[in-house]
């Protein structure tokens, strides 16, 4: 089991390592003209020469780097490029916003894929058939489309919660439930379909092994074969939640900037928009770490529920 962590961690370190280093280069790179697009276009050749050696971009592109893995070394992630705020500071309570809305999705939709899923494996018949419609419509429908569907409806017309906005769970727990309910819903959707799919297959795969007709003939309660059965058939199915879990982070930029959340996702965008270049890299270095963690914890389950993935 150590030396299946071992290399788990090893990949997810090397996750860490490549991707912000390659976003480094793709966004400072082009970053010679940042000081003439925060002066505009009426700033003096001296005042962009000036800024730019403000910001640093002047200096060979390995300098820069260097210094940007020093600083990130002592829990430095800069400052905004326009606001001149800390970047952890400012990504600390945006990530708490994406990841309530993001957790949230991901495990009311895999309680509710597993129920649909073990469901339509062990009875078959119609409801195995409105999986396979809900399957088809998650996958078709996009979520920020459901999203505006959501919010038109359900918020500006039905007014039964907020359109926009997020309330902390410590100014108020139920508006805090109402301001993040559309946004699961929105997000949720395609993950149900997907995940729900994936343990509906893994079931009926497993049901049809020997061992179950062994375990059945032996007069064992259907809930103790069933608990068997799910045993060894979650392990494609959380490989398919986490994967679903960056899809969801992915989705999470457009529905946060449809509902107004202050997370990463509307971080994200707002700095692509202004070209706020150490604001980008934070929320990459921020997502990446994220994903590692989950990617990490969800093969640490998986081994623990197939010791056949530790040996391999």
């Amino acid at each position: 089991m150590l030396a299946f962590l071992t290399k788990r961690i090893g990949a997810g370190l090397s996750v860490l390592l490549v991707v912000p280093s390659l976003t480094f280069l793709l966004m400072f790179g082009n970053a010679a003209n940042a000081a003439r697009q925060i002066l505009g276009e009426s700033a003096t050749p001296e005042q962009v020469a000036a800024k730019s050696a403000e910001l640093g971009v002047n200096r060979p592109l390995y300098v820069q780097f260097v210094d940007y893995v020093g600083q990130l070394f002592v829990g430095d992630l800069g400052r905004s490029w326009f606001t001149a705020e800390p970047i952890g500071s400012l990504l600390a309570s945006r990530a708490t916003v994406t990841l309530t809305v993001v957790i949230g999705s991901i495990l009311v939709s895999t309680l509710l894929a597993f129920a649909l899923g073990i469901a339509a494996a062990l009875r078959r018949g119609a409801l195995d058939i409105a999986l396979q419609v809900l399957a088809i419509v998650g996958f078709a429908v996009p979520g920020f489309w459901l999203a505006l569907l959501l919010v038109s409806n359900l918020a500006l017309q039905l007014r039964l919660f907020p359109a926009t906005g997020f309330v902390a769970f410590t100014a108020s727990p139920g508006q805090w439930l109402a301001s993040i309910t559309l946004p699961i819903v929105a997000l949720m959707v395609g993950a149900v379909a997907g995940v729900a799919q994936q343990v509906r297959g893994s079931v009926i795969d497993v049901l049809e092994q020997d061992y179950v007709r062994t375990l059945r003939a032996r007069g064992l309660p259907s809930w103790r074969v069933v608990a068997h059965v799910l045993r060894n058939a979650s392990a494609p199915a959380l490989t398919v939640v986490a994967l679903t879990f960056i899809g969801t982070l992915s989705g999470a930029v457009f529905v946060e900037r449809i509902f107004a959340l202050p997370g990463l996702g509307l971080a994200a965008t707002n700095a692509a928009v202004n070209g706020d270049v150490p604001v980008i890299m934070g929320v990459v270095l921020v997502m990446t770490t994220i994903v590692v963690l989950v990617n990490l914890v969800v093969d640490l389950a998986i081994g623990l529920l197939n010791p056949k993935v530790r040996l391999s």
